[in-house]
């Protein structure tokens, strides 16, 4: 019997973390664009993976049942019952309440399997050795922080139990909110692909740390707004942190300052970006007359005085 579909061995998590209100998944492959295939999420309404010889629909048609308000049980009962080929697909559905449903079919590409605990399904198959589930669960229940770094340790330990038979190669992670909001874009807190990677853990995990990254100097900014200093600095400092080399944040950030009216501060991190690259200049000086920064003309004069 032949199959149309695309072949997405692979493991993967969806998780639901109560605390942050958060929920998604994450997934890595020796597949080309993993996060194509496989994880689909959507804020207040749930989160679908879809594997092993994927059918892509389950993604979007297993969310618009959740929207509906069907159970993961249910909607997994009527993704299936329509399927031609159930048992070669590996699928699992969670609710926002982390109520969860899975399925493994008979045919799976040994070895196969999926555990589910509360606000948790893992699943795996053609993997290299038994154990892969039970580990990502273990890894996923033992480890703290941020949904997104939670998830990571699973992916982890995938890899320790065995990962994938064929190795590595693309790997994805989607945090959405639990609450429904006026638009996707709004409640897609992390949406991250890595396509195509000899370790695409290790650029993955490099990229929720640039994601944070950015988030961190959002939160700076909102700070400087608010006027609240202590908190800004605070904010900025782990965006530093998470990414010391970047230069478009720290060029932001310098601004950011500026229109907060710490003029001077602004004026010497923008010079210090000048002296290892005078583009940052001459940027700054573009954007003073689109009247996107709060500074007026003496501001801007004071700012890019050499």
């Amino acid at each position: 019997m032949a199959y149309t579909k695309k072949l997405a061995a692979t493991y993967s998590i969806v998780a639901v973390d109560r605390e942050t209100r958060t929920m998604g998944a994450a997934v890595q492959s020796h597949y080309f664009s993993v996060g194509s295939v496989v994880p689909w999420a959507r804020p207040g309404v749930g989160v679908v993976v879809t594997q092993s010889v994927v059918n892509a629909d389950f993604g979007p048609l297993g969310l618009a049942l959740l929207e509906r308000g069907l159970a993961p049980p249910a909607v997994l009962a009527m993704l299936l019952v329509g399927d031609e080929h159930p048992q070669v697909r590996q699928v699992a559905v969670i609710s926002p309440s982390g109520e969860s449903a899975s399925h493994t079919g008979e045919c799976c590409i040994a070895r196969a399997g999926h555990l589910r605990e509360p606000f948790l399904s893992v699943q795996a198959n053609m993997m290299d050795r038994p154990g892969v589930p039970e580990a990502m669960a273990r890894a996923y229940r033992e480890s703290r922080g941020a949904l997104a770094e939670r998830m990571f340790a699973a992916l982890q330990a995938a890899e320790l139990a065995g990962g994938d038979l064929r190795g590595r190669q693309s790997a994805a992670m989607v945090v959405v909110s639990l609450d429904r909001v006026a638009s996707v874009r709004e409640g897609t807190i992390l949406d991250l692909r890595v396509e195509d990677s000899r370790e695409p853990l290790e650029e993955l995990n490099r990229l929720i740390s640039l994601h944070g990254a950015y988030a961190a100097a959002e939160k700076g900014d909102d700070a400087l707004a608010r006027g609240d200093m202590a908190g800004a600095e605070t904010a900025y400092a782990e965006a530093r942190r998470k990414a010391p080399d970047n230069r478009e944040l720290q060029f932001w950030e310098a601004l950011s300052r500026a229109a907060a009216g710490d003029i001077p501060a602004g004026r010497r991190a923008l010079q210090d970006l000048g002296r290892d690259d005078p583009r940052w200049i001459e940027l700054a000086g573009r954007l003073a007359v689109t009247g996107l920064i709060g500074l007026d003309a003496a501001g801007w004069a004071t700012l890019l005085e050499q």
